[in-house]
């Protein structure tokens, strides 16, 4: 898969282009570095959250996790390149049953926050969302696998309920939004 970084200023970028895993460049401004860059801003993101403490079992879910996006954008790296498992969609799918089996109900919105923990879970859910809608868009003008978007889709899931499992690994609950507040 592509080339290697060995030397990081290159100055090959300075023409606003950026070059991709296959040796072509593209445009700073496209729909795929677009892509690219909130996948890479959502895998930092995460990484930023991992510096918090977690529960074991939920650091070992976001390292995975992180790999995985990192495979994703060498997916979007190189166009008609495939690089992420279908099978991790799928294992995003177990992770969400089986985080979500022992939290309440949820009978309201809840307001992002919280534990540092969590109110981080939540930014990296934001963040999940917009590297959604930029896969969405890219696929709109070009083949991008459904596994990429599906991929995303979950992740920005299971991101909420880890927020929900942070608040309560913490000692606390969801923030909830109350209906028809004044102050």
């Amino acid at each position: 898969m592509g080339h290697r970084l060995s030397r990081i200023t290159t100055r090959t970028g300075d023409d606003g282009t950026t070059g991709l895993g296959d040796g072509s460049r593209a445009r700073k401004d496209s729909l795929r570095i677009a892509a690219i860059g909130d996948v890479d801003e959502l895998n930092s993101t995460i990484g930023l959250l991992q510096a918090e403490p977690l529960p074991e079992p939920v650091r070992a879910a976001l390292t995975d996790i992180q790999h995985d996006l990192f495979d994703l954008g060498g997916e979007l790296c190189i166009p008609g390149f495939e690089n992420l498992p279908e099978a991790r969609v799928a294992r995003l799918d177990e992770l969400l049953e089986h985080y979500n089996a022992d939290l309440p109900r949820l009978q309201e919105f809840i307001l992002p926050g919280g534990s540092r923990a969590a109110a981080i879970a939540h930014v990296a859910r934001t963040v999940c969302r917009r590297a959604e809608r930029a896969i969405v868009a890219l696929g709109s003008a070009e083949a991008v696998r459904p596994a990429c978007r599906q991929y995303v889709n979950r992740l920005s899931d299971l991101l909420f309920v880890l927020a929900r499992v942070l608040n309560r690994h913490a000692g606390g609950s969801d923030v909830m939004w109350e209906k028809g507040r004044t102050r």
